[in-house]
């Protein structure tokens, strides 16, 4: 079954129910008409607070769009790209170009001109369609990709070189193209995180995507009546497919365009969200605000919200245990996933497991898992290796690289990268990336082992830890450590709590510094690396990487 079916399925079945909401904090002061109102007035709505969607609208949406890409010769395999912020017609633009049988691309709304220009001839792409947040970056090298013949905009104000998605897509017929799909055909382009390099272009057929679907109402029994808020970046896996739970359903989702604890907390109370995921900076920004005295639990309804899930980084057990003392009757999930797997759920932890916390979990629905030594065999159990993953969900290929397939995929086995042990029950621990991990005088140190440390220091709000060169030791460990908000910590207060570490895991060298992230949450290393070892020591580990 294509995944376009299941959009159908909620149009048909629950027409005038909500689909989508999207609230953009910044505008609160805005009239809080929904989409609909705001369309039959002389305004912008774009400019609303609170916008609103059913299934029924999402729909007929993704259908305009489609029917439009089609007028203009768009067919099977070719490519569209994406390049929005989270906004209430992500989502249906999506649909429209998986229902013409073409391929969505989604891209990161952090890339460079550059890298926007790297993605689109990587990927082939036929057609993007931007924002305005982009318009300087895209008018930076629209002249210089040749094989993009149509540059969509939407917004106000459209820039001359590009077309208005609003003024060509409106007039559209609102039928669902007669485009026969199957889940064999291939549906999206998604990039890696590009965390150790320059991103690579994998490829997901339809039945991927449905079983990502399956996969997360599987593991969080989502119902028509669960609400979700979802927060990180759509372009992502990780956002997309959690929402996919809610969507096998016909749930209602929330888009919310911000991060601010009190701006989660106050969409969970005037939305009635049911699931929330988070990323760990995000969950560490909730409990801080509310320790500092800045939020009042009290102030907000919350009694609705009965899971909060975390996933893109190993979770320290700290946080939880923190989460759990002001969220008692909370249900916690964790997720492990890579774009290549599709996202979040190949290993979860359930929500019967909190006793684990600190594991990844066991292998997700439909998903097998193995861990493997460096001749790809099985190790044994409690020893570290590198975790594997086999599914329905596991990529196709990375697009136009052999090489990189093939090193990554073997006999239905998708070799994630990721260092893991498992401990005496079967659960799942990452211990890190195979490419991060430090070799400091023969000895083996993984970073997230001494993060997870660091972290439990009530003064430290974010730590990295990377290998540094070191002409007698080979590398050493370096943490760069993010203080929490108004509170000053000392290098030797540090390296005292760290008496508590084996000595040769303790960290040669303590920086005070922010940690970069991107937008799913996980630490930019390759950044750090870039200041602190400089670029001919990055460039010498990635040869020999």
């Amino acid at each position: 079954m294509p995944i376009t079916e299941i959009l159908q399925k909620n149009a048909d079945f629950y027409p005038n129910d909500v689909s989508l909401v999207e609230i953009n904090p910044k505008l609160e002061n805005q009239s809080r008409m929904t989409w609909r109102e705001y369309s039959l007035i002389e305004t912008n709505p774009r400019e609303a607070y609170r916008k609103e969607i059913t299934w029924s609208e999402f729909n007929k949406q993704a259908n305009r769009f489609a029917n439009f890409l089609l007028t203009r010769g768009i067919k099977k395999g070719d490519k569209v790209a994406i390049l929005l912020m989270n906004c209430i017609e992500w989502l249906p633009i999506y649909f429209g170009v998986l229902k013409t049988g073409a391929m969505a691309v989604p891209l990161n709304y952090r890339y460079a001109a550059d890298e926007i220009k790297y993605c689109l001839e990587l990927a082939d792409a036929d057609v993007i369609i931007f924002g305005p947040e982009f318009t300087g970056r895209v008018e930076q090298i629209y002249s210089r990709v040749k094989r993009v013949k149509m540059w969509l905009y939407l917004g106000e104000d459209c820039p001359t070189f590009a077309e208005s998605y609003d003024e060509l897509v409106s007039y559209c017929s609102t039928k669902s193209p007669a485009i026969k799909l199957t889940d064999e055909d291939d549906a999206a382009i998604y990039f890696s995180s590009g965390t150790t390099g320059f991103p690579k272009a994998i490829i997901h057929k339809h039945r991927s995507l449905v079983h990502s679907a399956m996969v997360e109402q599987n593991h969080h029994a989502q119902t028509k009546d669960d609400i979700f808020l979802c927060i990180p970046p759509l372009y992502h896996t990780g956002a997309k497919m959690h929402w996919f739970g809610s969507f096998l359903v016909g749930g209602k989702a929330v888009l919310l365009k911000g991060i601010k604890p009190e701006w989660i907390l106050k969409a969970v109370s005037e939305e009635k969200c049911s699931i929330v995921w988070l990323l760990v900076p995000w969950a560490q920004d909730i409990l801080d605000a509310v320790e500092r005295g800045e939020i009042n639990l009290d102030d907000y309804s919350l009694g609705q919200w009965r899971l909060m899930h975390i996933g893109a980084q190993p979770v320290p057990p700290s946080l939880i245990k923190r989460w759990k003392g002001y969220f008692p009757n909370h249900a916690y999930d964790t997720n492990y996933g890579l774009s290549e797997s599709i996202g979040p759920g190949c290993v979860h932890l359930g929500v019967e497991n909190e006793h684990k916390v600190g594991a990844i979990g066991k292998a997700g629905f439909g998903w097998e898992t193995k861990i493997v030594d460096e001749n790809r065999n099985e190790v044994k159990r409690g020893d570290v290796g590198e975790l594997a993953v086999k599914g329905p969900g596991v990529m196709t290929a990375y697009y136009k690289d052999e090489k990189a397939t093939a090193e990554v995929l073997k006999d239905g086995w998708l070799f994630t990268g990721d260092m893991a042990s498992e401990d005496e029950d079967g659960f799942i621990y990452l211990v890190d990336r195979k490419k991060d991990v430090i070799i400091s005088g023969g000895e083996n140190l993984y970073p997230v082992q001494i993060e997870d440390f660091l972290r439990k220091h009530d003064k430290i709000s974010d730590v990295a830890v990377i290998g540094l060169p070191d002409a007698r030791l080979g590398e050493i460990a370096a943490a760069i450590i993010q203080s929490k908000e108004g509170m000053e910590l000392t290098e030797e207060e540090v390296q005292d709590f760290c008496l508590d570490l084996p000595r040769y895991k303790r960290p040669h060298k303590i920086i005070f510094a922010e940690v970069p992230r991107n937008p799913t949450g996980k630490i930019e290393k390759p950044k750090l690396r870039q200041i602190y070892c400089g670029e001919s020591v990055v460039a010498q580990q990635n040869e020999i990487k």
